[in-house]
Parts: structure tokens; sequence; C-alpha cells
């Protein structure tokens, strides 16, 4: 069988989500999930529906209205990311100010584990790209670029703080060197490609 039943689906798929801003990218990449499933157009018309609905099914997809809008995702994942860092905060100066043994115990056993703490924030910023693509699709790029922009503020800030010493180096000691520096940067540098990675992934798994 020939790709013609491909095509025709495409056709529909296009014709149905006329409505759509990106209906390109949407049947490009419904072109690229036929091409995986069925390489060598042996499926029918039938098949095709039954695995992946129908054209008609799919624009109804794109069209209902989302539980939690774009809007309401993105300042969710940037309220968590500055609640971490205002956690962290107010639990450093509580450590030095004040003489309370549960938040000494807490702060010793946080700084004694900063490698897991970098890979959970990486996870983070991991779910938050994953959680993105599935809900958003081919939208969900521009809304993890704006939510990224949004969300390493607050990294920028602490870095710029600690690296001029306006948060003296001591409240952090030992965790506080110039290697733990260097890689919290490198991180942070990669927080946006490894976000943008689980976007797409979350894209695939919404299909």
């Amino acid at each position: 069988m020939s790709h013609s039943e491909h095509d025709r689906y495409l056709e529909e798929l296009s014709q149905a989500l006329s409505f759509h801003p990106e209906r390109g990218s949407i049947v490009e990449e419904y072109k690229g999930h036929l091409t995986a499933m069925d390489g060598a157009g042996q499926l029918t018309y039938d098949d095709l529906i039954m695995r992946l609905g129908s054209p008609g099914e799919i624009a109804e997809m794109f069209k209902e209205e989302h539980s939690v809008t774009e809007s309401r995702l993105q300042w969710l994942f940037v309220l968590c990311n500055i609640v971490l860092f205002v956690g962290g905060g107010l639990l450093t100066v509580g450590y030095h100010l004040l003489e309370w043994n549960v938040l000494e115990w807490v702060f010793e056993r946080l700084i004694s584990i900063p490698t897991i703490i970098i890979l959970l924030y990486i996870g983070f910023w991991a779910l938050l790209g994953y959680e993105i693509g599935k809900a958003f699709g081919p939208r969900g790029v521009a809304l993890l670029k704006k939510t990224y922009v949004i969300g390493i503020i607050p990294n920028l800030i602490l870095m710029l703080l600690t690296l001029f010493k306006v948060i003296p180096h001591k409240w952090f000691a030992p965790l506080v060197t110039p290697q733990f520096i260097v890689v919290c940067i490198v991180c942070t540098a990669l927080l946006y490609p490894i976000s943008w990675l689980t976007c797409r992934w979350g894209r695939r798994m919404s299909l």
C-alpha cells in the first residue's frame, strides 16, 4: 500500500485544524509520528484512526480548554522556584541568627548533600519541561522560554549576591567554594537545554 492513506489523514487533519495558529507544526509532528509507526505505508486509513484517533477528534482535543491555563502553569512553577529560594534563605538566616536546634540540624544536613540538592533542582526543571510539553504540545516551547526567563531571576540574584559577597560566604561554609560556584553556574546554564528536551518528550507523550 502506498503512503496515500498518510496523505489523506494529514490533509484532513490540516483542514480540521484550520482554526489553530500552529497548524503546520502540529501536522508535521503527526507526520513524523505516522512515519515512525507505519514507515512502509501498510496501514489503512481506518487503522490510522484506530491508533491515533480521527483528525476531527484530534482537532477537538486542541480546541478543548485545558484544565490548567498556560498562565497558571507558568506561575505555579515560578512560585515553586521562588519558594525554594525564599525557604532556603530563611533557613540560612534562621540558622545564623537563632539558636534553634531544629534549624541547626536541618541546615547541617542540607549542606552535607550539595550534589543531591543540585540533582533534585535539575529534576524540578526537567519535570517543568515535561509537564509543559505534555499539556500544551507545540505551544509548549514558547511557554517554557517565558517560564525559564522569569524563573531564573532568583538564581541569578543569589549568584550575584554571593559572588559580590553581599551574602557573607561564611554563612554557607563549608559549602560555598569557588569550585561549587562554578558548578552552580554550569548547572544553571544547563537548566534550559534539559527542560527543552523533556518538553519535547512531553509533547510526544501527549500524542
